[in-house]
């Protein structure tokens, strides 16, 4: 279970946070909610894709690591293996809270039980005078701008719904030793219906905002071709180390 609790001065002076990137930290996920505010900082590395959530009532924005659950592609020597981490992978082990219940009480708050916790060493959160490191900073505005993107993300994915432009996408992935992989259960942009809207419904999305992020989901289909390269290189290193 998460013990997750608000973080201070005072009871977190000397924590500090391991920034090591791997599947014992956490990073073992094949996919990572993101918002259209960050697709363009995603669009030249991960696929970009929507999913239903758990409970089938929302549809989420997703950027894509690998094809299998708990499957990250871009982990190797204990980096990310990418020019940019996707900001909810990048917060961890920080979230915004409201302790109170109160909204306009938002702090940010930490999971004391996550592997990123520190003994003596990696990023500390507070100077030897209590003060913010510039490490927490940013941090805290990563949160703000990550909070912020995903309170509006709904707004577009009714957008898009109502021009009916979410389709299915199945993924078959075939790697070099002739192993065959699907996978299912994601949503893309239906490019064709797209480039079909009139003035009428552009205009509409433009006025919203909503026709540039459009465009960089569209692009970043693209990266499925190298997400799968990845897969079948690691799938070479693993038949290569039992040989």
């Amino acid at each position: 279970m998460p013990n997750h609790v608000a973080i201070s001065p005072k009871d977190h002076k000397d924590l500090r946070i391991l920034k090591e990137r791997s599947d014992e930290m956490g990073d073992g996920m094949m996919c990572a909610v993101t918002f259209p505010e960050e697709f363009r900082s995603l669009q030249n590395q991960y696929p970009i894709l929507f999913q239903l959530n758990q409970d089938r009532d929302e549809v989420l924005c997703l950027a894509l690591f690998g094809f299998e659950n708990g499957e990250n592609l871009f982990l190797k020597d204990g980096k990310w293996d990418a020019r940019y981490v996707p900001l909810a992978m990048d917060i961890q082990p920080f979230m915004i809270g409201v302790p109170s219940g109160d909204e306009k009480d938002r702090k940010v708050v930490i999971d004391l039980d996550s592997p990123r916790i520190g003994e003596g060493e990696g990023e500390r959160l507070f100077d030897e005078n209590g003060v913010a490191t510039t490490f927490l900073d940013n941090v805290s505005k990563k949160l703000g701008y990550l909070d912020e993107g995903f309170k509006k993300a709904p707004s577009y994915i009714e957008a898009l719904q109502k021009y009916d432009l979410l389709e299915p996408l199945s993924i078959d992935v075939t790697t070099h030793d002739g192993t065959k992989n699907r996978l299912v259960g994601f949503h893309t942009i239906h490019e064709e219906k797209f480039h079909s809207l009139d003035q009428a419904a552009l205009g509409d999305l433009q006025s919203q905002g909503y026709l540039f992020p459009t465009y960089m989901v569209l692009a970043s289909l693209s990266n499925l071709g190298s997400l799968i390269d990845r897969k079948d290189a690691q799938q070479k290193l693993m038949s290569e180390a039992h040989v």
